[in-house]
């Protein structure tokens, strides 16, 4: 029998005066409005059936709610708190506002050509690239409308091409001569405009040497401002507010800013010296262009050829 079996009517014994079928006698009447709990004591009528037992597993299944509850309320204590002490941008759905960084795709370097050292490797005393140069140039952001005219062809640029970025005729004779001097072997580059209007250009030249590209460096970008102008500048000065914590180890860095009262166009530019490499990065965009890309655009770059 079930513990829900237990009789709802208690078992007569078997040698009680009911058992043995004697009349009994009346209990007595209950007054209005008095329980039977009131009736007086002796008297051996009752009101009705005795409560039933609660069922064990109602008990038990209320015991393991009330657990739960509290430990619900423990963890939602523990994430409340856990979530107050981040930041919001290391909580998914609550980052904050954006800086004005652009959205890369995943940067990865280009594989090297088998028992080939990476350029600052102890073993690699030219500073030579073994990697395709093609595959060292920055990709364009999301959503960035790509500059087909710098794909050159087979991914190679021509020099003019390059030398169109610098805006007097005869600097852009001479410093064409420094690069058939130097013995420039190649140029990759690539260009593209995103939603905003800021137009980037990247171009990396390569030489023989790390020594020859480094040289190079010291003529075209001195500390205070570049050698060369670029087409729609008037005044290019180092650039101070660049954060120096960014700095890619190994990698020479030099970067201008156009300043105030500049053109249609405010031009960003940098030189980097990476090994046999001498990378070239030029934003410009109507009515300013934004630091945070630039400093982004540059660091990347220099990620790639490190």
């Amino acid at each position: 029998m079930t513990e829900q079996q237990t009789t709802d009517h208690p078992a007569v014994p078997e040698n009680s005066p009911s058992a043995a079928g004697i009349p009994q006698p009346a209990a007595p009447p209950v007054p209005e409005g008095t329980s039977a709990e009131a009736v007086v004591p002796g008297a051996f009528a009752v009101a009705g059936p005795p409560p039933a037992k609660k069922d064990r597993r109602v008990l038990r299944a209320t015991l393991r709610w009330t657990a739960a509850v509290a430990v619900f309320a423990a963890v939602g204590a523990s994430m409340a708190f856990g979530i107050t002490g981040m930041d919001r941008t290391d909580v998914p759905g609550l980052a904050t506002e954006s800086d004005g960084r652009w959205d890369f795709p995943e940067i990865v370097r280009p594989p090297l050509p088998s028992d080939r050292p990476r350029p600052f490797a102890e073993a690699n005393v030219a500073g030579s690239h073994y990697a395709d140069l093609r595959a060292l140039v920055l990709p364009a952001p999301a959503a960035a409308r790509e500059d087909k005219a710098l794909h050159g062809k087979d991914g190679w640029l021509p020099t003019e091409d390059l030398l169109a970025e610098y805006s007097d005729t005869q600097d852009r004779k001479e410093f064409g001569q420094r690069l058939s001097d130097d013995g420039l072997r190649h140029i990759a580059a690539r260009g593209w405009t995103t939603q905003d209007g800021t137009h980037t250009r990247i171009y990396l030249l390569q030489f023989d040497s790390g020594a020859v590209a480094d040289e190079l460096r010291t003529q075209l970008a001195p500390y205070s401002e570049p050698e060369y102008p670029l087409r729609g500048t008037e005044t290019s000065v180092a650039d101070e507010d660049f954060p120096t914590a960014t700095r890619v180890v190994g990698i020479e860095r030099f970067v201008y800013t156009e300043s105030k009262p500049y053109g249609a166009e405010q031009v960003r530019q940098a030189y980097l010296a990476a090994g046999d490499v001498l990378a070239l990065v030029v934003q410009s965009r109507k009515g300013g262009a934004n630091a945070v890309p630039f400093q982004q655009t540059v660091v990347l770059q220099s990620e790639l050829l490190d």
